[in-house]
Parts: C-alpha cells; sequence; structure tokens
C-alpha cells in the first residue's frame, strides 16, 4: 500500500509542474433524448490518449498546447469529429445519433457488442445493452435481464423458472445485485418467471463476474451494476406493450424548460383473471406489479441532482389457504458535482428494503419478516493525465434485519407470538483504485479496499458450553446442537464482533498488437451477509443473517487469465478466460438442520470452504445483418466442510462435494437475423449439464417402517438442462417520420417441449410397495405473443 501510494504521489507531483498542459471535459449524450452515454469514448484522433465516460457520461482528457481533432465513437451511434485549438482547458459536450439501420447496409451493429477493448485491463466483464435483452426470447413473452445474462459464459441458472442466478460457480447470496445503487435482496417476480427488472427503463447493465473494481464491496462472486434511463430531455415520449401475462408502460419528459427530465414507469401482471376461468385454479391468485421512478435536475454545469426509485411486489394465494407476498423497495438521492476538469464526485444516500409475508390460514398464523438498508457513500473520479486515473471513495451501510415477526390470526390458534431477534450490523469501506498505462503496450489497475464490519449489540446472544454452538455426537454419528449455558445482553451501543480486511486488487493488460492483448487478475473480497437456505434457488422465506460471533465472514481470492483478440475489422471478438477461486467461511448445514424460526440459527450451521475453477470461451459476431455470440464453460464447483471446533468427520466425511451450482459444461448460443426492415428473427439455445442433488441410495426397515437412506451430499445429478427459443419482431410501419411505433413479438419458449427437471422425487407405490421416481418439471413449450409501442 506505501508503494502504490508513493507512486500516486510521484504522479501527482509531475502532472502539477507539467508546462502548457490543459484539459478537455464534458458530457456525451444521445442526440435524440439526452440521454447521457455510459462507457462512450473520446479520443485525441492519431494518438492513444483518450477517455471512457462513467456512469453519468462524463470525460476528462487531458494534452499538451496544441492542434487537435477530437473523435467521439460510442457503439450504434455515428462517430462524430470535431477540430479543436487547446490552448485553454476547455468544457465540450458531444450530442451523438444513432446509426440508421438501412436495408441495403450491411453494417448493422450489434447494440450490446461492444467489441473488445484489447488495452483495458478489467476482465471478466460484460455488458448488454436493453436494445438487445429486448430481441432475445424470453418466457411468457417478457423479456429479462436475468434471462439475458445466463447466456454469458461462466453464468448459469438455478433451474426452471428461477430468477436468481450462478455466477463462477458461486451462490446466489454471493451476488452483489445493484438497481441504481440500491441493493436488490431478491430479483424475482411471479416466482421467477420474471425478474424485478423492466427493461423499458433500463439504460445499461454490467455483469462483473470476477474483476470487481474496488468500489464495489460486500460479495464474493459478482457484482451486476444496473442504472436506469435519466428520462428524456428533448421531449414527452411513451414506451410500453401488452403481453399475455402482464402489460407495461413508461412515460418520459423534460422538466424545468429543458434542465432536467423525469422518467415512471409501471407494470402489472393479470394472470389470476385467466386463473378463474380454469376450474382447478379459480380460487388461485397470482400477480404482481412494479414501479420504476427517476428524475433529474441540473443546478448549473458543474451540479446536478438525482432521485430514483422503485417498489414492486408479488402476491399469491392458494385457495385461501396459504397467502404469500413479497416485495423491494428502494430509493436513492444522489448529487453529481464536478469540481474541476479533473475531479468528479458523485455523493448518494441510498434506502432498500426487502420484506416478506406468509399467512396459513390451516395453522392460523401470520408471518412477517424484513431486511432494511440505509447507505451513503460518496465516490470521486480523477483524471491525472492521458495515462492515469484514479477512483477512490468511503461509504458506509446500517443494517437492519427483522428475520421473523409470528402471530396467531385467531384466538382459537395453536400458535402463540413469537418475535426472533432483531439484527443490527454497520459496514462501512474506503477504497482507493487507479488505471494506469504504464508504456504503450502494458496498462495496469490496481487498487485497495479497506472494509470493516461491525456486528451491533440491542439483543441476548446465546453462551455455549466450550463455546461451542454445534457438536458431534460420537454415539449417534450426527452433529447436534451444543448445550446454551446462559445468555449476554450486548446493548445497541456495544459491539457483538468487529472484522477488518484489506481487500487488494491487481489487474495487468499486455497488448500484443493492435487486435490482440493477454490479461491477468486477482481479486481478494469479503462477504459479511449470509444467506441461509437449504435449496439451491432463491425463494420468499430466505433468511438473511449477518457475520457475528459464531458466524464469519467470506473470503475470497480470485486468479483469472485471458486472452482476446479483435478480428476482420471487429466483425468479430474471442475472450477466452480461466479462473481460479477459492472461498473461506462458507456456511455449510448439518443433516437435519432448521433454519426457519430460530434464534440460535449457529446451531445449525458449520464453516467450511469452497473452490471453483475452469474455463470459459466467447465468440461474438458485431456487425452484419446476423449478430450474436456462441458461450461455452468448462467448470467445476466443490465444498469442504471439516468439523472443526464441533469435531467429528465434518459433513459429508470432511471430502470434497459438489455444489448445487456446479455444471461441468455450459453451451448457450444466441443470435439475431434482421431480414429486412419489417422482420427480424431471434433464438436462444441453452445446454447445462444436471444440478448436483442428494439421492436415496438404499432403505431399511425399523418397527415396520420403511425408512431411507442416502448417498454422499450432491453425488448424483438431475438430467441435463436443454431448451431452444426462437422468436419474430414484425414491424409493421417502420418509416422514421411516424410518431406511433409498434412492433408485433412472437415467440415460442422450450420449442421441443423438454421437461427439464426441477426436481426428482421418491416414493413408495401404496399399491405395488415398489419404491418409484418423480420427475418434477415447471412447463414445457409456451408460446406468446407482445405488442410494443413507442410514440
Amino acid at each position: 500500500m506505501r508503494n502504490i501510494v508513493l507512486v500516486l504521489c510521484l504522479v501527482l507531483v509531475t502532472t502539477l509542474t507539467a508546462q502548457n498542459t490543459y484539459s478537455i471535459r464534458g458530457v456525451v449524450k444521445d442526440f435524440k433524448n439526452g440521454e447521457t452515454l455510459l462507457g462512450a469514448t473520446v479520443l485525441i484522433k492519431g494518438t492513444s490518449n483518450g477517455a471512457i465516460t462513467n456512469a453519468y457520461g462524463f470525460y476528462s482528457l487531458t494534452a499538451q498546447e496544441g492542434h487537435y481533432t477530437l473523435v467521439v465513437s460510442y457503439m450504434g451511434y455515428k462517430e462524430v469529429e470535431k477540430e479543436i485549438i487547446l490552448s485553454k482547458d476547455q468544457v465540450i459536450d458531444f450530442e451523438i445519433e444513432e446509426l440508421s439501420e438501412q436495408l441495403d447496409e450491411i453494417v448493422i451493429i450489434a447494440e450490446e457488442a461492444e467489441h473488445v477493448n484489447i488495452a483495458k485491463p478489467q476482465m471478466g466483464v460484460s455488458k448488454i445493452k436493453a436494445a438487445t435483452i429486448k430481441q432475445m426470447p424470453a418466457v411468457l413473452g417478457e423479456v429479462d435481464v436475468i434471462k439475458s445474462i445466463q447466456m454469458l459464459p461462466g453464468v448459469t441458472n438455478n433451474g426452471e423458472g428461477t430468477a436468481g442466478f450462478n455466477v463462477r460457480g458461486g451462490a446466489v447470496d454471493q451476488n452483489l445485485v445493484l438497481l441504481d445503487e440500491a441493493i436488490i435482496y431478491n430479483t424475482s417476480h411471479f416466482f421467477g418467471f420474471f425478474s424485478v427488472f423492466n427493461t423499458d427503463v433500463i439504460k445499461d447493465v454490467k455483469l462483473y463476474k470476477g474483476d470487481i473494481p474496488a468500489k464495489f464491496g460486500g460479495r464474493v462472486s459478482s457484482v451486476l451494476d444496473v442504472h436506469q434511463k435519466d428520462g428524456n430531455s428533448k421531449k414527452f415520449t411513451a414506451t410500453g406493450g401488452v403481453g399475455l401475462i402482464s402489460s407495461r408502460l413508461a412515460i418520459e419528459a423534460p422538466l424545468f424548460e429543458d434542465k432536467g427530465s423525469f422518467l415512471i414507469a409501471g407494470r402489472s401482471s393479470y394472470a389470476h383473471l385467466f386463473m378463474k376461468t380454469i376450474e382447478d385454479l379459480k380460487d388461485d391468485k397470482v400477480s404482481f406489479y412494479d414501479l420504476n421512478l427517476k428524475a433529474n435536475y441540473a443546478i448549473n454545469k458543474n451540479n446536478r441532482i438525482y432521485l430514483s426509485g422503485y417498489f414492486g411486489r408479488d402476491k399469491f394465494d392458494l385457495s385461501n389457504i396459504v397467502e404469500n407476498e413479497y416485495g423491494n423497495a428502494s430509493g436513492n438521492l444522489r448529487w453529481n458535482h464536478v469540481f474541476n476538469d479533473k475531479l468528479f464526485s458523485n455523493l448518494s444516500l441510498i434506502y432498500s428494503k426487502y420484506d416478506y409475508r406468509f399467512v396459513l390460514s390451516f395453522a392460523e398464523l401470520d408471518w412477517i419478516a424484513d431486511i432494511k438498508n440505509y447507505n451513503l457513500k460518496y465516490d470521486f473520479g480523477y483524471y491525472v493525465n492521458d495515462k492515469l486515473k484514479i477512483d477512490f471513495g468511503v461509504s458506509g451501510i446500517f443494517h437492519n434485519l427483522n428475520p421473523g415477526e409470528v402471530k396467531p390470526t385467531s384466538e382459537t390458534s395453536p400458535i402463540n407470538y413469537l418475535k426472533l431477534d432483531q439484527k443490527r450490523a454497520f459496514e462501512s469501506g474506503l477504497y482507493a483504485s487507479a488505471e494506469h498505462k504504464l508504456t504503450n503496450k502494458l496498462t495496469a489497475s490496481y487498487g485497495l479496499r479497506y472494509s470493516r464490519f461491525n456486528r451491533l449489540g440491542g439483543q441476548y446472544v446465546t453462551d455455549y458450553l466450550d463455546d461451542k454452538p454445534v457438536v458431534y455426537n460420537s454415539t449417534l454419528g450426527i452433529y447436534e446442537r451444543g448445550e446454551a449455558i446462559g445468555e449476554t445482553f450486548y446493548k445497541k451501543n456495544e459491539s457483538i464482533k468487529t472484522f477488518n480486511n484489506l481487500e487488494p486488487r491487481l489487474g495487468l493488460s499486455y497488448q500484443l498488437n493492435s487486435s490482440e492483448s493477454i490479461k491477468a487478475n486477482y481479486t481478494r473480497s469479503s462477504q459479511y451477509m449470509h444467506l441461509l437456505s437449504n435449496t439451491s434457488a432463491v425463494t420468499p422465506v430466505d433468511v438473511w443473517t449477518p457475520s457475528g460471533k459464531y458466524i464469519k465472514p467470506q473470503l475470497s481470492n480470485q486468479y483469472a487469465l485471458g486472452y482476446y483478440k479483435n478480428f476482420k475489422d471487429n466483425i468479430f471478438s474471442i475472450e477466452l478466460e480461466s479462473y481460479y477461486k477459492t472461498i473461506d467461511n462458507r456456511i455449510d448445514y448439518i443433516d437435519g438442520s432448521d433454519l426457519i424460526g430460530t434464534n440460535t440459527i449457529e446451531t445449525e450451521i458449520l464453516n467450511g470452504e469452497a473452490r471453483a475453477y475452469g474455463v470459459e470461451l466467447l465468440l461474438r459476431k458485431n456487425k452484419g445483418r446476423f449478430t450474436g455470440w456462441f458461450g461455452y464453460t468448462w467448470s467445476k464447483s466443490e465444498q469442504r466442510t471439516l468439523g472443526g471446533d464441533a469435531g467429528g468427520p465434518g459433513i459429508n466425511n470432511g471430502k470434497w462435494y459438489n455444489t448445487p451450482y456446479d455444471r461441468t459444461h455450459d453451451f448457450s448460443v444466441t443470435g439475431s437475423y434482421k431480414l429486412n426492415n419489417k422482420w427480424r428473427f431471434s433464438a436462444n439455445a441453452v445446454y447445462q449439464t444436471g444440478r448436483p442433488v442428494t439421492y436415496p441410495d438404499g432403505q431399511y426397515e425399523y418397527e415396520g417402517l420403511s425408512i431411507a437412506s442416502y448417498s454422499d451430499r450432491n453425488e448424483s445429478r438431475l438430467p441435463a438442462y436443454h431448451r431452444l427459443d426462437l422468436s419474430a419482431t414484425f414491424k409493421p410501419n417502420n418509416k422514421p417520420s411516424r410518431r406511433w411505433k409498434g412492433e408485433w413479438v412472437f415467440g415460442i419458449y422450450n420449442v421441443y417441449n423438454r421437461k427439464n427437471a426441477a426436481s426428482i422425487t421418491f416414493e413408495e407405490n401404496q399399491d405395488t410397495g415398489q419404491n418409484e421416481a418423480t420427475r418434477t418439471a415447471i412447463f414445457g413449450i409456451i408460446p406468446s405473443i407482445t405488442y410494443n409501442f413507442k410514440f
């Protein structure tokens, strides 16, 4: 760390003493709607001196006095050149136009596919635009961010119809999901058929699979960073769609005499109306809705404020027997400030909440739980010169968790009122990172994050004999709950446990030539919040718990090496990456663990370790009437849990075993073909090795009862998962001058009606006495039709 500081100070001194050096800064926007463009390139022609716009479209360049030509480029947009005389610091904003896709032009550019940035040291980063997501076939006709990223190498699904995802063999809770910087804990709508992301309001989606920037903390597998549009600052527009299951509408317009803009969007399902026509489902109700809001206002050239929010809700009622309701809510108030030509800042005050409720009429029980976050963060970007950019900042998150409150719903209910202990914690972080062009061929990114987690009091904590919440019973050969010997009360201003971690990151990119490079990366990260779940998919009743006296934070080290190449004038690109990842203190569950409704969750778990490694290949076609990509991943994901302080052989006799997220082979192909100005055809194809499961391998009789015995954990697998999706988009009138623009999207999900197994259960046939396996599939072939419009 000391050496990094010395290097940065030396560079700063050199910069300050440079003579006749001036800066150019500004913002790059879309000409049509005024939307700022993230990731646009501003380059001094004939040199390697350039900058990439940040999340707010801001760029900054430094060059010596002289006459230059600035070139602004962005995938899918016309390139713009501007002559300048640099004799003083300047502010130059750009508005660039989208490329028109004429039928006689073969050069149609894939919306998502920025060709590989050979020079940048970032690895394992995937970017997808909303326009690309909308072209991909989707279940029930609803396009989806989560389903789209599952088509990328290293990303797999949790099973049919789920909205969660796994990255490089990691668990669902190891992904940090952000919507305009606010944490989203459950990305699922409609039991996983849809996600919470409405593509009509999404501007940019970035998935960091391994090379996680130092500004992000709190998760050890990946970061899914989703940004909403700012809103059209030029004119009033409306977009929407009507489908078989849901409809949506988004409205954008200028504010305050073009000094700002706003966006408001809503989406709602009406599946319950169709269910009333089906005799077996007429008493059931399934629905969801969500609302997206965003507004911004330019106080002056150097200051802009943003206010964004999200609110979503799901409701499920099974014949008035079981009622379930869950949802996310978030809000973010941001202030962008430009100090000078080199220093940019973003101050954010963020709130997020996830809550769920269960009502069981037959048990006369009402269960509610929630998790709330209050987050303050201040990020800075310092554009030192054309060779060095520094990011630094600080953040603090207050976590407030209500694991559950159980209420009887009637005076005759056998349920007693129970409120589990509320859990509180404060997580803070301090980071600095740099992207540094060391030579014409070698570029480095390096940084350090310091994280601190303080598990706060305000509750009783159980004390155990010999400080062991779990003990091994050698007579029975099982793990049992430890013996409680008392409780210790911690006041709200007291700390139960404090953790500190340093998280270094290092990346290198070496250009073999102008279109080819090799890259290497190391990332260390820590995670203090844990999802407690015995299932491999996200469910509404998943319990989150913070690290504390008995639960350690997860610590990850990931190493990656890659080869990258653009060829045939950037029409094609190839990315080949290998990785090796270790995770310490990964939670594992003892046999027969009970995770619901307990204040002593530490008696159900042991601390283990995990490892994952693999090779990923991504081949893209970026230009032409046909665009798309092919992805393949070979990988392994394993876990091991020794007995530790609890003694005994550990889980699975202390042997490595497959995690539920292990997929040896994962193939994915997605493509889009533009036939003419009216018709576009798209397809997805997926093949994955079946998910690991534990099957019974025998049975024995005990006092007249047939009892199953089981194999080692996750020793078996479900059948392989595969499917093919097709869609066709028809635009009846595609004239640019027409204000109302509509299109019909016809889709078929799972074309050949593959019955992919969500689970396989075993039971004894009461008539024959034979053991039988029952295969459960969520759904087969699903046709859909959606009408989308914009005016």
